[in-house]
């Protein structure tokens, strides 16, 4: 895997004597993109130490984790298989772009009911797996794992520690609880909650040592994956204003809420702020399918 990093000076704020710099961390890989090149990296080494050559892992119809992970398994010489929630998604996955995507770099898919996936953690669900598919490396939903953590925390680096402050978006809690343990003395980390309902906090709690971060709830447009005509607007003029495009599960919501909290006088003035771009820009092309349906605006790819 190769990486570059690219720190963007946002020129939105400047009335506020705001400073609002975006990490384009989307920029770090091709198809392994942001926070997922970085949960992959110590996995992907450690199954490579462990002799296996099948990966598996689990995912949604959309899922940036389920893309990424094929694309590594196939740059890397392991086998993939992805056990995808939704058994209606069988006879129309060819139509779907994530899905078609990671097929053609070799994942091998089942599909299986929502009530099965919720045992996605369960060891007597996960041994009926490998008695189908035979050995594997598991790699958890959305990638979060001590290893994804360890990747996550090379997202700072000497040079970000000018900053007062760190917001990122958060799913499983991987990418945010990696930003807490590498944060710098005096930093404050905030992460913008993607999914409804304030269970992330304790989540956190169990991967962390530092209580420098919060959980901001207020910005997740009615829950995973959910959108509103308010915030395809933000992202669409976020991209006119800057040239950057922001995915509208994860990066879009969390710039939203960042762009609300400076408007509202949150952060004192001469705050220096630093925005993770996670990525996940792959999931456009999918939710526009999902608007187009909905007679809503679409996305600018």
């Amino acid at each position: 895997m190769h990486s570059i990093n690219q720190l963007v000076e946002l020129p939105l704020f400047a009335e506020k004597n705001v400073t609002v710099v975006l990490k384009r961390e989307d920029l770090l890989h091709p198809f392994i993109s942001g926070n997922k090149f970085r949960k992959l990296k110590y996995n992907i080494l450690a199954a490579q130490a462990e002799g296996k050559n099948t990966l598996l892992t689990f995912g949604g119809a959309f899922s940036n984790h389920i893309a990424a992970t094929a694309y590594a398994a196939r740059e890397k010489g392991f086998n993939a298989i992805g056990i995808i929630r939704g058994q209606e998604l069988e006879h129309t996955w060819r139509h779907n772009a994530t899905l078609h995507k990671a097929h053609e770099d070799g994942m091998q898919f089942k599909f299986i009911s929502r009530e099965e996936y919720r045992q996605k953690e369960d060891i007597k669900f996960i041994d009926l797996l490998r008695s189908e598919f035979g050995d594997f490396y598991l790699v958890p939903e959305g990638g979060t794992n001590s290893l994804a953590i360890q990747g996550c925390e090379e997202i700072l680096t000497k040079e970000d520690e000018l900053f007062n402050c760190v917001c990122t978006s958060v799913g499983t809690g991987g990418t945010v609880s990696g930003l807490i343990n590498a944060s710098f003395a005096k930093q404050q980390i905030i992460g913008f909650s993607a999914l409804k309902g304030a269970f992330l906090k304790s989540e956190i709690e169990k991967l962390v040592q530092k209580d420098n971060w919060q959980i901001n709830n207020d910005f997740h447009f009615g829950g995973y994956a959910k959108i509103t005509e308010e915030l395809v607007r933000f992202i669409n003029e976020f991209k006119a204003k800057t040239q950057i495009p922001l995915d509208p599960v994860y990066t879009g919501k969390m710039m939203f809420g960042l762009c609300q909290m400076i408007q509202h006088d949150t952060f004192v003035p001469g705050s220096k702020i630093l925005a993770i771009h996670t990525g996940g820009l792959q999931g456009i092309t999918g939710m526009n399918s999902i608007l187009k349906k909905k007679n809503l605006p679409l996305l600018h790819i």
